[in-house]
């Protein structure tokens, strides 16, 4: 079964953006431990990450005591062996520690990348389990920052993250602890400005933690309004309301630009703030440390390696708190994600059981259903349908006949009553293999920028081209898609834009078809179509309902009038049920409907509503 629902299109302004300015906890074990989960299949290359991590961060600082001993003793001894030695073991050292780097920034983004891909498969998942009533509370736009944006930021935690602050800090420790063992006063000289390092840090961290939060929401709030506004582009200009629009358009872009430019000043300003900061502690420490070369308190060579000391020290201290707000807006978006991945409210919960064949009766017993729980759409319906009978709905828009055909295809489910398939319930069926039996065509028909044929299988490759071809035959489609260039092979684009509504309406039609469902339903699928198109797709309707379950929902009487019950709709609630000379007979509600409809299509052209 495959079926797919009238687009509903709003145009939100930037009020009506939901907020998203979670600021998440750096070290939130819980996160931290879910995500590990999906580290686990590649654990060999995490666990070879942090041996990298813990040998870079060893072998970084030695470069300046290795520096300082040749001056020492080699240079300033006029030994140019034990120089050339030197250099060669600082050349080397240097070869390694690239090797490091190397493997390390490469297996960090492959561990991210496989791991994100990961996340994003079982994301779009549990997604695509999710009821349609998920997808009218949430904005598409924020499910596509969800799917693409925040899997992407979480891919910044393998690979400029958490690996990348550990680095960071044992190589602060290992430096510090060089620094000490080398000389402890001129340590305490180097560190001095420290503290207005880390205060500056500190409140540089917290600042951008805010900016970088709007920014994501802006991104959210931006994917939105493009989404739906692209999306129904036809409505804008229908309605001549590109100026507007691009207004509105204009207000977010312009959060979203005062957003990123908020986190540009801040890098902007802390970043020289820390360098005159650490020009500072430089300073101090050639102002000690020249006074004690000059007095003999110390060498020359120890003075050099805390020069180079201290420029690796406020390195990494600098750079530790942009990684930490990368972490932190990659804990943030996981958070998100895998609030989503938690969400059971709208999931699909599918039964056991799988029949060998439905022979499609259909009964409503006593069936409330409100879409917010509320508002009662359906109120006490009970009907049945049986093979090889035609029942139909009619009514005025909003009575509650589109929600009928939601509730037996389990798009939504229902507050009240019990809806059976062949005497079970049909909670009980596995939601595969009822869907399956249940062939839907709607009047709003939705076709994937794909070949005629890819819209017609849907990629399900026990259908045949055969099958395609003969379901084209049957319902008198074949003859205009091989006039197109390259026949079923054609392109249609997006939504099918380069069809017309009856043609997209026939290849609905084939799609429904090649599925040999028990039950087929028609909403309103002959309303948007020319009278030959009309009266194609009728002889085909016709032949499509032998031996099956037929439920019809129309405006146009004229179709229904064979069917073997009809039953009119009024708020929720059926008024009258009878056969089309029954209810005309008993000249209530759908009398008067037909009389309207008949006193329309005798009407002048030009005089009609």
């Amino acid at each position: 079964m495959f079926a797919i629902g009238n687009n509903f299109f709003s145009f939100p302004t930037p009020k009506m953006a939901q907020k998203e300015t979670a600021s998440g906890n750096i070290f939130d074990s819980k996160i931290l431990l879910r995500i590990y989960q999906f580290v686990k299949p590649y654990q060999s290359v995490f666990y070879l990450l942090i041996f990298l991590i813990l040998l870079g961060g060893v072998l970084t600082p030695t470069r300046p005591y290795l520096i300082e001993y040749t001056i020492d003793h080699h240079i300033a001894n006029g030994n140019l062996k034990g120089l050339y030695q030197m250099i060669g073991l600082m050349l080397a050292l240097a070869l390694v520690q690239a090797g490091i780097q190397f493997v390390q920034a490469y297996f960090s983004d492959w561990l991210g990348q496989n791991v994100i891909r990961d996340i994003r498969v079982k994301l779009f998942r549990h997604i695509l389990g999710m009821r349609l009533q998920f997808y009218d509370k949430t904005p598409v736009g924020r499910l596509i920052t969800r799917t693409v944006s925040d899997v992407e930021t979480l891919a910044s935690v393998f690979s400029e993250g958490l690996a990348a602050i550990v680095g960071d800090v044992l190589q602060i420790i290992f430096i510090v602890a060089l620094m000490f063992y080398t000389d402890w006063r001129l340590s305490l000289i180097s560190l001095a400005t420290l503290p207005l390092l880390l205060g500056s840090t500190y409140v540089f961290k917290e600042k951008v933690k805010v900016a970088f939060n709007e920014v994501r929401t802006a991104v959210s709030n931006l994917n939105s309004f493009l989404q739906e506004h692209i999306t129904g582009m036809n409505i804008v200009q229908i309605f001549g309301a590109e100026a507007k629009e691009n207004t509105k358009f204009q207000e977010i872009n312009r959060e979203h630009r005062k957003a990123h430019i908020k986190s540009v000043f801040y890098y902007s300003v802390y970043f020289p703030v820390a360098e005159v900061i650490g020009a500072m502690g430089t300073g101090l420490l050639v102002w000690y440390g020249a006074r004690g070369v000059i007095h003999d308190d110390m060498t020359l060579g120890t003075l050099i390696a805390f020069i180079l000391y201290i420029a690796m020290f406020f390195r990494p201290v600098r750079m530790i708190a942009d990684r930490f707000n990368t972490l932190q807006m990659g804990i943030v978006s996981s958070d998100r994600i895998l609030s989503l991945l938690d969400s059971q409210e709208f999931v699909q919960q599918s039964g056991a059981y799988i029949p060998e064949n439905i022979h499609g009766d259909v009964v409503f017993e006593n069936v409330w259903f409100a879409y917010n729980d509320e508002n009662y759409v359906l109120k006490n319906i009970n009907f049945e349908a049986h093979r090889g009978q035609m029942i139909a709905f009619v009514g005025a828009t909003g009575a509650g006949k589109s929600s009928i055909i939601n509730l037996l295809s389990r798009f939504y489910e229902i507050n009240q009553g019990n809806i059976k398939l062949d005497g079970k319930d049909i909670r009980e069926y596995n939601l595969a293999a009822l869907r399956e039996n249940i062939g839907v065509v709607l009047q709003d028909v939705f076709l994937f920028s794909a070949s005629i044929m890819e819209n017609i299988t849907l990629g399900n490759p026990n259908i045949s081209r055969e099958t395609v071809i003969a379901a084209a035959d049957l319902v008198g489609a074949r003859e205009f898609i091989e006039k197109l260039p390259n026949g079923f092979d054609y392109n249609v684009m997006e939504r099918g834009a380069t069809l017309s509504v009856g043609q997209r309406q026939l290849i609905s039609f084939i799609r429904t078809l090649v599925y040999n469902p028990a039950i087929i339903i028609l909403d309103e699928a002959t309303s948007s179509v020319d009278t030959e198109t009309e009266e194609l797709i009728q002889n085909a309707i016709a032949k499509m309902m032998k031996g099956r379950t037929a439920i019809v929902i129309a405006h146009r009487l004229a179709t229904i009038q064979h069917a073997d019950k009809i039953f009119v709709l009024d708020k929720g609630e059926i008024k009258e049920t009878g056969t089309h000379e029954q209810l005309l007979a008993a000249k209530g509600a759908y009398a008067h409907l037909h009389q309207m409809q008949y006193k329309t299509s005798h009407l002048p052209v030009g005089e009609r509503g």
